[in-house]
């Protein structure tokens, strides 16, 4: 007998009508008509089943802090590192595994089961490294948490940098990170760049580095990161997240440096929400929206994943977990509002991710573990236009959370007497 059967489903992909089995925590069969005895069973009545979002951007150690010590008047990204710097004095160990812990369950009730977490290691009491540590341990049932190591204040412009770092890898952390338009100059930015793919060449590491996070066409460290990535033969495991001086670049360069970026695999994460709302600040009118050029690497045939980056911290005093309103900010910046760009949208937050994490068995095919998310729309442009509902969400095939339909009633001569706002 199965564990679970959901009938009825919408995919992803656009089929319907489809049945999908679950034994021992897997996927023992997706197809059309299934029908057989299970202890659990869910008619999903032609509602959209997704494997669950995935996060490959983020902070977790800053995440919750909004307003400590101060608020971020300026609204720039300067001002919000220097409240950083300002608040992890006043860090504790508790304090940010309780912080890390609610949000976990903010994710966990948006069906949201896997994030990367930048971490920064730039102290040397690598105090947010311990505590997200633990935090990692305690989620494992529940949650995925890929952890970067990464030098907030910059790798060589910190004193002992490289040290704390590599530090924070022999801890455990998964990822080597770097910030290398932060860094005293751009000859040092580029340094830092072969110095951290060397050392994750080494250790059979994946990169992330924040790269070019900037309105300045002349940050150009993501061409950088795209030579040492093919030099050192780690196609597949680097990723360049922001990438926003791609925004203000010229042509004629873009078209010589997407190319690159394809050859070497590199992965992309650009963050919609905070891109747009930490660039542009020095313009008036017109302004720059600081999101890289989305639809021009997706048809290059990179991987390009959409990130939440920040929630109620220095740099960002909104977000809830929610990859949704991600990919929906997204979908309106880069103008990609054909049918099969918005599925690219929904892509950007669930398959594409989990790639650049490299998640095993993740998906919607037999083998695949059961991790899945009922939504409350029948297609992923539905599912971001009205950021869904999560019906229900699984684990390993067992419910750990769920939302009833957003119904609303009306009380209108000669009208309905709800609306659930689902296009018919």
């Amino acid at each position: 007998m199965l564990d679970l059967l959901i009938t009825h489903a919408s995919l992803p992909d656009g089929r319907s009508d489809i049945s999908i089995a679950v034994q021992d925590g897997r996927i023992s069969a997706v197809s059309a008509g299934l029908q057989a005895p299970a202890h659990e069973r869910l008619d999903a009545g032609g509602l959209l089943v997704s494997p669950p979002f995935v996060d490959a951007h983020f902070h977790m150690d800053s995440a919750l802090t909004y307003g400590q010590p101060r608020v971020n008047e300026s609204g720039t990204l300067l001002e919000g590192i220097a409240l950083w710097g300002e608040l992890k004095p006043r860090l504790r160990h508790e304090s940010i595994v309780q912080r890390a812990l609610q949000y976990c369950d903010w994710a966990v009730a948006r069906g949201l089961l896997a994030i990367r977490s930048h971490v920064d290691c730039s102290h040397p009491d690598l105090l947010p490294v311990h505590a997200l540590l633990e935090v990692r341990q305690r989620v494992a049932p529940y949650l995925d948490l890929q952890l970067v190591a990464f030098p907030q204040d910059g790798v060589l412009r910190t004193p002992g940098g490289l040290d704390n770092l590599q530090r924070a890898l022999a801890l455990g952390v998964d990822v080597v990170g770097g910030i290398p338009h932060f860094e005293r100059t751009c000859a040092q930015g580029s340094e830092s760049i072969r110095l951290l793919c060397g050392l994750a060449a080494a250790q059979g590491k994946r990169v992330d580095m924040h790269c070019d996070e900037s309105d300045d066409p002349q940050s150009r460290h993501v061409e950088t990161l795209a030579f040492e990535t093919r030099r050192l033969g780690l196609h597949g495991r680097v990723t360049g997240s922001h990438l926003c001086s791609m925004h203000s670049m010229d042509n004629y360069y873009a078209s010589q440096l997407i190319p690159l970026m394809a050859e070497a695999q590199l992965g992309v994460v650009a963050n919609p929400l905070v891109n747009i709302t930490l660039q542009g600040r020095h313009d008036s009118y017109p302004k720059r929206r600081g999101m890289t050029r989305v639809p021009e690497l997706m048809a290059a045939g990179l991987t390009v994943a959409f990130g939440h980056d920040c929630v109620l911290d220095p740099w960002y005093g909104g977000g809830s977990g929610d990859m949704l309103e991600a990919a929906h900010m997204g979908l309106h910046i880069a103008q990609m509002t054909s049918q099969s760009a918005m599925r690219q949208c929904f892509d950007a937050i669930t398959t594409h991710p989990a790639r650049l994490l490299g998640l095993q068995d993740y998906g919607l095919a037999p083998g695949c573990h059961a991790d899945l998310v009922l939504l409350h729309a029948r297609t992923p442009a539905e599912a971001i236009r009205l950021r869904a509902a999560r019906l229900a969400v699984y684990r390993r095939g067992k419910k750990i959370a769920g939302s009833p339909a957003p119904v609303a009633a009306l009380n209108l001569p000669g009208r309905p007497g709800q609306v659930d706002f689902l296009a018919r």
